[in-house]
């Protein structure tokens, strides 16, 4: 039987390498189509929760976990060894920056020993972790060449990009358009056959690279279009105007315009990293993208915008932030997730930090956070609304949809909202962008800022 046969039968084993918030979900839309699935991760404690039908990751519900368990669908295993039994293999490894904002690739580097070492003949083999142009077939193709496994021939390989939004509750893996490349066409073949069973539209690209480009595309222009708004919010701050309310009118032109909203900056392991990659990739052949440098400049300044704002508050009140009692709320990097993988949360926490600021930090989504010092941060996990008012300000930095807006609100408190949750909550007594803080004592404030 060959592999196609076997795909469609739901008779082939596949493997997924790396159990985060790609590869489990991925876990998830195969053991439910009904194939075995062996998920492979480094991490015993991950192994075990997952084997009592448990998840880790808010998108992924237990039950889900717990019937591809029950149906002897999904095993997870820290042992590398499971691939010499399996007929297709998606890698979704995480592929960090290191602190030279190089790409650090050494996780796809150690799955491609362990391939060297079990892959069996016939193997479709699939990249899916965001990565520079060139990745699949240089790292992966290149490499398993020096050991005569030769991609289209020994084994198939593939790059098709994941396109996973935490939190999205509209687009899910079933009805996100798959992108898939091929080093071969029998390689793609097998690809579009693969996902095919698990998508309701795959869309086929001439080669790896296209794909890995594809990628890094779609977040590097989302990059790109949150710094432009970002600034225009600190321009508007400028000139006492409410960029909420500008986004709002020109979102009445029915063409030609794109909304994109400010915030205290950008998270996630995409939107901050991907056009990196692009740009380093780039620089090999002596081309510079002015453009994604001072977006990412831009982005990256944010939270200093949010500091400084938050000064700006304080001083109104004849208080300032050494001392001063600050409440975050938000971690993560977005609403109702507990993903705090490069928030602008923990940098504006660090530079508060770094100010003297008494910190109190809130999150229903995430138990445990880590600083840029590696000091773990005490998070509070449940909001005490009636203790809100013996803060000096309150920052919403994520608006999680648990916070009650309008209980904040009627605190008294001042506060400084980055994401415009408080709207349609204002008084008298809210300041926005553009408007004059008075130095007149303490006051309810919000001021909306940007970021993404």
């Amino acid at each position: 039987m060959d592999l196609i046969e076997k795909i469609n039968s739901r008779q082939a084993n596949i493997g997924i390498i790396g159990l985060g918030y790609v590869g489990l979900p991925l876990c998830i839309a195969f053991g439910q189509t009904g194939f075995r699935v062996t998920g492979i991760d480094l991490h015993q404690e991950k192994v075990d929760i997952l084997n009592k039908g448990y998840s880790y990751i808010t998108d992924v519900k237990d039950e889900d976990i717990q019937f591809i368990v029950d149906n002897s669908h999904f095993k997870a295993t820290t042992e590398f060894s499971s691939i010499s039994f399996l007929d297709a293999i998606c890698i979704c490894v995480p592929t960090p920056l290191n602190k030279n904002l190089d790409p650090d690739l050494s996780a796809i580097e150690y799955v491609v020993g362990k391939l060297k070492k079990y892959l069996r003949p016939g193997t479709l083999v699939v990249l899916e972790s965001t990565t520079y142009p060139g990745t699949t077939e240089e790292r992966i193709e290149k490499a398993l060449a020096l050991t005569n496994l030769h991609a289209g021939i020994d084994y198939h390989l593939c790059y098709s990009p994941e396109r996973v939004d935490p939190g999205n509750k509209k687009y899910t893996i079933l009805n996100t358009p798959k992108v898939i490349g091929g080093v071969t066409n029998n390689c793609l073949e097998l690809g579009e056959t693969l996902y095919g069973t698990i998508v309701n539209q795959t869309f086929p690209v001439s080669t790896p690279k296209v794909a890995e480009v594809s990628k890094l595309l779609e977040n590097t222009f989302r990059s790109i279009n949150i710094a432009f708004i970002n600034e225009m919010a600190l321009m508007c701050d400028s000139l006492g105007v409410n960029i909420w309310e500008v986004i709002k009118a020109a979102s009445t032109k029915p063409f030609g315009f794109m909304p994109f909203y400010p915030g205290p900056g950008i998270g996630g392991h995409c939107i901050p990293l991907d056009p990196m990659y692009l740009t380093w990739r780039a620089k090999e052949e002596n081309f510079f993208s002015r453009f994604i440098e001072l977006s990412q400049d831009i982005n990256r300044n944010m939270p200093n915008y949010v500091v400084g704002k938050i000064s700006e508050l304080l001083n109104a009140q004849k208080k300032c932030i050494n001392g001063g009692k600050i409440l975050l709320l938000g971690m993560a990097y977005k609403p109702d997730v507990n993903d705090h993988r490069e928030s602008p949360s923990l940098n504006v926490y660090a530079l508060l930090k770094e100010k003297g600021a008494v910190i109190t930090v809130n999150d229903p989504f995430c138990d445990h956070i880590l600083d840029a010092n590696d000091q773990q941060i005490n998070i509070q996990s449940e909001l005490n609304y009636e203790e809100l008012c013996h803060y000096d300000l309150v920052v919403l930095l994520t608006a999680h949809s648990t916070y009650d807006f309008k209980r904040i609100a009627e605190s008294g408190v001042p506060i400084l909202d980055t994401r415009n949750a408080f709207n349609g909550l204002k008084t008298s007594h809210v300041t926005c962008i553009g408007d004059i803080i008075k130095e007149t004592g303490p006051i309810m404030s919000e001021t909306v800022l940007a970021g993404g």
